[in-house]
């Protein structure tokens, strides 16, 4: 995780910077790292240490119905490339967590992230592994599955971190909405 460090502060800060000028993140992973690609989207989406405006993450396996009719009608293997070329568009970011880095899934997915014009990150297992050649950028952390597990959970906070000072850095976003004096009625 030190020796990585450095990786996870520039990739916080592109995410912040590209969130900030209306990007995306796409987040995905199997298992307890879709779990964790969720945290994520929900830190981003809400807000991790401080208010600020919201930012546009979405975790792709959070959409069940696409999901099982994805599955179905195409296979387990495009239920994350058939989201990343709906949803992606050139500059957003595909973020894929993985224990072992071999999950076709996610490999298609960052297949998909390189046709689209997208960035694509992989927080994985040990390497080398198919998902990590497959992205722009990889870390492959050491460990079995839960002790990657559980560096998933300290990454996406360095990441977070880093989002939430870029942010606040930033210009107000001309778009957000200004609270709205409410009439107040009187009985």
């Amino acid at each position: 995780m030190r020796a990585a460090s450095p990786t996870f502060a520039r990739w916080g800060e592109d995410l912040g910077r590209r969130l900030v000028a209306g990007n995306r993140l796409l987040a995905a992973g199997n298992g307890g790292s879709a779990a964790e690609a969720q945290h994520l989207t929900a830190e981003l989406v809400g807000r991790f240490d401080g208010d600020r405006r919201p930012l546009s993450a979405i975790a792709l396996h959070a959409d069940t119905s696409s999901l099982s009719a994805i599955g179905n009608d195409y296979g387990f293997a495009q239920v994350y490339a058939r989201q990343v070329r709906a949803h992606g568009r050139p500059g957003d970011i595909l973020i894929t967590f993985s224990t072992s880095g071999r999950s076709e899934n996610l490999v298609e997915a960052a297949v998909a992230a390189t046709e689209m014009g997208m960035t694509s990150w992989a927080v994985t297992g040990p390497g080398p592994n198919p998902l990590a050649e497959a992205c722009t950028d990889a870390v492959c952390l050491p460990g079995d599955t839960a002790t990657v597990q559980e560096m998933h959970l300290a990454v996406l906070h360095m990441l977070c971190r880093a989002v939430e000072r870029v942010v606040a850095d930033a210009p107000p976003d001309p778009g957000e909405r200004m609270p709205v004096d409410r009439p107040r009625v009187v009985s």
